[in-house]
């Protein structure tokens, strides 16, 4: 009895104190303009990772699909380990290899052992400057990608999506797809995909981070040995500032009265990420909530929408987002219902925009700021999650905010601060909608937009 209550004595950490005992984030920018940022702990394995400045965003129309296109390639081989042998190499550590692309940055991350750090780094840059782009693997590659872009259309959420920043960002850079779209992934030359890696691929535009049981002067030693040749720019100079992406509401609309189900996404503009707004609109959401027809409860759901989805059979599914840019973001929610109840479902779902416009209370924010604090601290679960978190951070923020600093502006969040900043961008604005699917139902877009103020006398 006694051994059982040291061990759960031991064990136990409040919350306070998890915050205060998180490894300092450690930063060393290199004399080409690479940043190397790790987190140490004590864990057998370490996650490694290059954060790149690069993504969709970047890219015109003719081009589009072409980082997506290059993160493909860039697992088939190198100059130095042609075909197969890198990834060969990867597994004979033992490691995990990935990466994904998105509109506004790119990474390539392992995980492996953490003697064998110095050995990531080098695949790591082996990767980004060496990468072949044979032709032969690019057309192996091309059929691979028109085949996952035929899948892709088959997940009406990530269409929805699609479409929602299609007609938001009507006309710039944002309203392209990640994935390119099939005409070019048919057109793409090695020239165009040499070109982009040449424009994006360089020291400045990068983070080295890592998180695990690793040594961040032998992290930076590594970087040192194998990044230090990279160029700060690119052939043609440096690459031109972002250009604003001005949000536009208005509507795309693909009615398919064949399919079951309607997915209606609904949003307005939201802040960039280095906005503190982001954080009252993330406890925002947090009140709203999400609801799933598979989740416990019922009516009895703290969130107003679950409840009135549960009760009333309003949708399968629903789900606000707060999805964030350099300069602009999305903020909105997306619902999937059967046809018969999309009016219903939308006028709830408006109608909790509008309360939370109006009469929030200071007892849901606490409860939501709570919930915040719980998806926060998840943040520390595993080398990877970290890994992501500091690469990304420093791509976005210019430094990682601590978790000791994020809950100090959630604990500023109060009843009013949710009221004026959700007033600030929802009220009375005009927001952008994307709705696939069977949406007779969906009502004209002026009476969607009059219900995002509420006449009172």
């Amino acid at each position: 009895a006694a051994l059982l209550t040291l061990t759960r004595k031991r064990g136990a950490a409040t919350y306070a104190q998890t915050l205060q005992n998180i490894p300092e984030t450690q930063v060393t920018t290199l004399e080409n303009g690479l940043r190397v940022a790790s987190e140490e702990s004590n864990q057998p394995t370490c996650t490694v990772g290059l954060w790149i400045e690069a993504g969709s965003r970047y890219e015109d129309a003719k081009t589009n699909g072409a980082g997506f296109f290059v993160e493909h390639m860039a697992f088939k081989g190198t100059k130095k380990r042609p075909g197969s042998a890198f990834e060969k190499e990867v597994e004979s550590l033992g490691a995990h290899l990935n990466g994904y692309t998105s509109r506004e940055q790119t990474a390539f991350y392992i995980k492996a052992l953490s003697k064998d750090m110095p050995k990531v780094v080098e695949l790591l840059s082996d990767l980004v400057q060496n990468c072949a782009l044979e032709d032969s693997q690019i057309e192996k590659e091309r059929g691979v990608i028109l085949q996952e872009l035929k899948e892709m259309d088959s997940n009406l959420t990530d269409v929805t999506f699609d479409y929602l920043h299609a007609t938001a960002y009507q006309g710039t850079a944002l309203a392209h797809t990640v994935e390119g779209t099939t005409e070019n992934i048919k057109q793409l030359t090695r020239g165009d995909l040499a070109s982009y890696v040449d424009t994006h691929f360089k020291a400045p535009r990068m983070v080295l981070a890592a998180a695990g049981g690793i040594s961040h002067r032998e992290l930076v030693d590594a970087a040192k040995q194998h990044f230090s040749g990279m160029p700060i720019t690119s052939k043609e100079g440096s690459v031109p500032a972002l250009t604003r992406c001005r949000f536009t509401g208005s509507e795309i609309r693909a009615r398919d009265d064949g399919l079951p189900l309607a997915h209606i996404a609904l949003a307005v503009e939201g802040p960039g990420w280095a906005d503190p707004d982001n954080v009252v609109l993330n406890v925002a959401n947090a009140i709203i909530g999400r609801y799933d027809r598979t989740f416990g409860g019922g009516k009895n759901q703290s969130s107003r929408i679950a409840a009135l989805a549960a009760e009333h059979n309003l949708c399968h599914s629903f789900e606000p987002f707060n999805t964030s840019y350099s300069d602009t973001g999305l903020f909105g929610f997306h619902f999937v219902s059967d046809p018969l109840s999309i009016d219903d479902m939308m006028f709830c779902a408006q109608g909790e925009w509008m309360r939370l416009c109006t009469s929030t209370t200071e007892s849901e924010v606490t409860r939501a700021k709570n919930y915040l604090r719980n998806a926060m601290v998840a943040q520390l679960d595993g080398t990877t999650r970290v890994c992501e978190n500091i690469g990304s951070h420093l791509l976005h923020y210019g430094r990682r905010i601590p978790l000791e600093e994020w809950d100090a502006r959630i604990s500023a969040v109060d009843a009013r601060m949710v009221r004026d900043v959700c007033s600030k961008y929802i009220y009375d604005k005009c927001p952008a909608i994307a709705a696939v699917g069977p949406i007779e139902q969906l009502l004209d877009y002026n009476r969607i937009r009059s219900a995002m103020y509420w006449v009172r006398l």
